[in-house]
């Protein structure tokens, strides 16, 4: 009998394209109709997973953009810690869509934030990128003249370049009641201190999401009408909700929204890429091998199997440094032992875990 499904591809199906894989072979779950070579000027952005998106593009020798750049002597540990070699200008993680949407129109000139100046401990923080100086700076008019020069690096950034890799990370947010600025994380956690007369919660729903990328991709094809949009899930759970759910709960309604958005928008846009690492980095394949003991953090095996699938689908050489199978055992069964993180990421969202009782 002849049917729609009689000679779709074994990929199609669960059980040849799935359960009959061996265990963390990744399969092939990218092929993508946009391709991406190493000339193409990439800019980076997005969520914690997306440091260790624009890392491996560095790592292969991509043309990742870097419009805040420090001086090669001082070490990545210590330039992660102040938002540099993290993404393509120093503006820490971005969250949610209309983070990277209201970070654009105020570079431009067409918005402004309010409260974004916050304080603790006699310091002064930029509220929208709190985690780029850990120690504050010592006056408001410091982080107003700081946070002038990053928006002129946003501009340049923004204003030339081939291909926008963006990582959606969370639904949820925290606002101010005044205009609707959103923050990357809450008011009193990194500084500042929580009011709710001024700042409320905020969990993004599919249409506010999707409007927001279309006016982020309006804005951005203004000024580089050729330029093209990948858009991946990060497979990081939420380190808490303040949604009064379940956070494991919270989690899947917040990743499965983001990747509705993502995929009828590739679905939709000739210029917009999907690329699924949240899919990979989840897969039952994996057994749980992709996350640190913790469940939570990627582990560098993930990191490296997702990345290594993307490469090959861009015909892009990549070598992680080591052997994927015994890495695998080997870090799995260590951090079981020890719940150690295998990479270093910068996460404000991370700093909740000190309100737990």
């Amino acid at each position: 009998m002849n049917s729609p499904y009689s000679n779709l591809p074994k990929h199609a199906f669960w059980s040849s394209g799935v359960a009959e894989r061996a265990p963390l072979d990744p399969g092939t779950l990218y092929s993508p109709d946009i391709m991406i070579d190493r000339k193409a000027r990439v800019v980076t952005a997005g969520s914690c997973f997306a440091q260790h998106v624009g890392r491996s593009l560095r790592e292969a020798g991509m043309n990742v953009l870097d419009a805040e750049p420090i001086d090669s002597a001082v070490s990545d540990t210590t330039a992660n810690q102040y938002g540099y070699r993290l993404y393509s200008a120093r503006y820490g993680n971005i969250y949610t869509v209309r983070q990277m949407l209201q970070l654009l129109r105020e570079a431009f000139g067409s918005w402004q934030p309010e409260n974004i100046v916050w304080e603790k401990d006699d310091r002064f923080f930029d509220a929208l990128r709190p985690s780029v100086e850990p120690l504050g700076l010592p006056t408001r008019e410091d982080v107003l003249d700081h946070r002038a020069e990053h928006l002129k690096a946003v501009r340049e950034v923004f204003s030339n370049f081939d291909v926008f890799i963006f990582t959606l990370g969370l639904t949820e947010a925290w606002v101010s009641k005044g205009n609707g600025t959103t923050y990357p994380t809450c008011p009193g956690t990194i500084a500042g201190t929580f009011d709710s007369s001024i700042f409320q919660f905020h969990n993004f729903k599919y249409l506010e999401i999707k409007n927001d990328f279309l006016k982020v991709r309006r804005l951005i094809k203004t000024r580089v009408p050729h330029a093209k949009f990948v858009l991946t899930v990060s497979p990081v759970p939420l380190t808490a909700t303040a949604s009064r759910r379940h956070v494991e709960v919270a989690t899947i309604y917040s990743k499965s929204v983001l990747r509705a958005v993502a995929g009828e928008l590739s679905d939709r846009l000739k210029d917009v890429e999907y690329f699924p690492s949240f899919e990979i980095i989840t897969s039952q394949n994996a057994r749980g091998s992709y996350f640190e003991a913790n469940l939570r953090n990627v582990s560098r095996l993930g990191v490296e199997t997702a990345m290594s699938q993307f490469m090959t689908a861009h015909n892009i050489s990549y070598s992680p440094r080591r052997n994927r199978a015994l890495q695998a055992k080997k870090e799995f069964n260590r951090n079981l032992k020890s719940g150690a993180q295998d990479l270093n990421e910068i996460c404000e969202d991370l700093l909740l875990k000190a309100f737990i009782k």
